[in-house]
């Protein structure tokens, strides 16, 4: 299985970050338990044919796994975090996206959402993740399945993925809604907006 690693940043470390070797479990709400035979990802909005994906769907897949540095808003950042899972990419290619879609809002279980610009959702290596440093994705950090945007702050990283929205125009997802930045951009602190 191939290992992908994003293109390097420098400085590695995006200002006013701590590096830890901990991962930290932060969470709005209940934690979401989610049965894999129940779970799904639906892909609808502006695309020319919805799809749901169930998890036996997923894992037929190509898997990958993506070395990546994870990094939260609340200043951890935790180096060389190994995810494993399909590319976003591929479960996109399922899916014909209208010319007039720009953006997408990621929705989970429990009704958190995000909100992405469509080509930083679509940037290599994104995943959806279903395992994270060998192991599987406890629900705590978000299992049975993520979506993780390695280049952005975590809280674009959707714990506990539902459904993907392709949008014409941008519209706040939750924490964006209570003032953290629409972008998200951890080497531009774009913290709050």
């Amino acid at each position: 299985m191939p290992i992908l690693t994003p293109p390097p940043r420098e400085p590695r470390l995006p200002p006013g970050q701590v590096e830890t070797t901990k991962f930290p479990v932060l969470t709005h709400g209940e934690t979401q338990r989610i049965d894999r035979a129940s779970w799904r990802l639906d892909i609808g909005g502006l695309v020319e044919s919805a799809v749901s994906i169930g998890w036996d769907d997923l894992l037929e897949m190509p898997r990958v796994q993506v070395r990546a540095d994870f990094h939260c808003v609340t200043t951890w950042s935790r180096s060389d975090t190994l995810w494993e899972g399909v590319l976003v990419s591929d479960v996109m290619q399922r899916v014909r996206v209208r010319p007039e879609a720009r953006f997408v809002m990621a929705h989970s279980y429990g009704g958190y959402s995000t909100n992405l610009p469509l080509d930083d959702f679509l940037r290599e290596p994104n995943l959806f993740a279903y395992r994270v440093d060998g192991a599987d994705l406890s629900a705590e950090h978000g299992g049975p399945c993520r979506l993780v945007v390695h280049h952005l702050y975590a809280w674009k990283s959707a714990k506990w993925i539902r459904r993907i929205e392709l949008m014409a125009a941008d519209r706040l997802g939750f924490w964006e809604g209570y003032g953290y930045h629409p972008h998200g951009d951890p080497w531009t602190e774009e913290r709050f907006g």
